[in-house]
C-alpha cells in the first residue's frame, strides 16, 4: 500500500514538472505562475490524500511571538514623558502670555507720559509766549529807598520812616540756607527791598536743591513787585514756576505772575492763562484763602 502511495505521488509530481518547464520555456509571468503553482500542488494533495480534506503537515517550526523593537521604551514611560512635555508647554504659552501683558502695560505707560510731557510742554509754552516781552521791559532804577508820601499844602515833605539796617537781625544757626531767607524775609518786612533782593537771590543761587529755595525766589519777585518793578517780578515768578515746579511756593508764584500781569496791563487772555495754569496744575494744594483770591482775580479780568 505504502509503496502504491509512493508511487502515485511521484507520478503526481512527474506529471506536474513537465508544464512547470513548458511554462518556464514560454516565459510566463511570475504572478500566473504561483497561482498554477498553487492549483498543482492541491491537485498532488488530492491524490495523495484523496477524501483526506483538511489533513495538512504543520510546521514544526513557529514564529516567534512579535515582540517590541529594540530600544523602544515601555508605554508607562512614554505616557510620562508626553505628561511633562506637555506641563512644560503649559508653562511657556503661560509665560508667554505674561510676557506680552507686561509689554502692553508698558506700553500704556509710555503712552500716558508722553501724553502729560506733551501738555506740560504746551502749558510751559504758553507761558513763555505770555512773558517773552517781560525781559525787554526798562526796569525802574533801583534807588534803595521807599517813595516818601506827598507832602501836604502849605507843610514841608515828611520822610517815610525806614527801619535801619542794623535794627534787622541775621539769624545764625547750622543752616545757612535757612539763615538766608529768614534774614531776607525780615528785610524784607523792613521795607529794606533792595539788601533783601539781594540776600534771597544769594540763597536760590547757593542752594538750589534746598526746601527755602522755593520761599526765596517767590519773596524775591514779591519784593520786586513792592518795588515798582512788575516786568522784573514777573520773570522771578515765571523762573520760580519753570526752575522749581514742585517748590513749596510755586502755586503762589504762579498767583503773584498773575498780579504782575496784570500791573503790567497786559491783556486779559494772558493773565487767565496763568490763572487756567494754577488751578490745572495746584488745584489740589491750594489753600481756600488762595482759591478765594484766585477767583476774584478771574472775576476781575473777565476770565471764562
Amino acid at each position: 500500500m505504502r509503496l502504491m502511495v509512493t508511487m502515485t505521488a511521484i507520478a503526481a509530481l512527474a506529471a506536474v514538472a513537465v508544464p512547470v518547464a513548458a511554462q518556464t520555456s514560454r516565459g510566463d509571468g511570475i504572478e500566473g505562475r504561483v497561482d498554477r503553482l498553487e492549483r498543482e500542488m492541491r491537485a498532488v494533495q488530492r491524490k495523495v490524500f484523496p477524501g483526506g480534506a483538511g489533513m495538512t503537515v504543520e510546521p514544526q517550526i513557529t514564529a516567534p511571538a512579535q515582540q517590541g523593537s529594540p530600544g523602544q521604551p515601555a508605554s508607562g514611560v512614554v505616557s510620562d514623558l508626553t505628561a511633562r512635555v506637555s506641563a512644560l508647554e503649559s508653562g511657556v504659552q503661560g509665560l508667554t502670555g505674561q510676557v506680552e501683558q507686561t509689554q502692553y502695560k508698558l506700553r500704556q505707560l509710555e503712552d500716558a507720559f508722553t501724553a502729560y510731557k506733551r501738555s506740560t510742554d504746551a502749558r510751559l509754552k504758553a507761558l513763555e509766549e505770555t512773558t517773552t516781552s517781560i525781559g525787554s521791559e526798562p526796569a525802574a532804577p533801583v534807588t534803595g529807598a521807599t517813595r516818601p508820601p506827598r507832602p501836604a499844602q502849605g507843610g514841608p515833605a515828611v520822610p517815610a520812616p525806614a527801619t535801619p539796617a542794623a535794627a534787622v537781625e541775621k539769624p545764625s544757626t547750622s543752616d545757612a540756607a535757612e539763615d538766608g531767607y529768614v534774614y531776607g524775609f525780615r528785610l524784607w518786612q523792613a521795607k529794606q527791598y533792595d539788601k533783601a533782593i539781594t540776600e534771597l537771590r544769594s540763597v536760590v543761587q547757593k542752594y538750589p536743591k534746598h526746601r527755602r529755595a522755593s520761599y526765596s525766589q517767590n519773596l524775591l519777585g514779591r519784593a520786586l513787585l513792592d518795588q515798582g518793578k512788575p516786568a522784573m517780578a514777573a520773570t522771578a515768578f515765571f523762573e520760580s514756576y519753570q526752575k522749581m515746579p514742585n517748590g513749596e511756593r510755586a502755586p503762589d508764584s504762579l498767583y503773584y505772575l498773575a498780579q504782575a500781569l496784570v500791573k503790567m496791563k497786559k491783556p486779559a487772555s494772558e493773565v487767565c492763562k496763568v490763572y487756567d495754569e494754577l488751578t490745572q496744575v495746584y488745584g489740589d494744594r491750594i489753600s481756600e484763602a488762595m482759591k478765594m483770591d484766585v477767583a476774584t482775580g478771574r472775576s476781575a479780568s473777565k476770565c471764562k
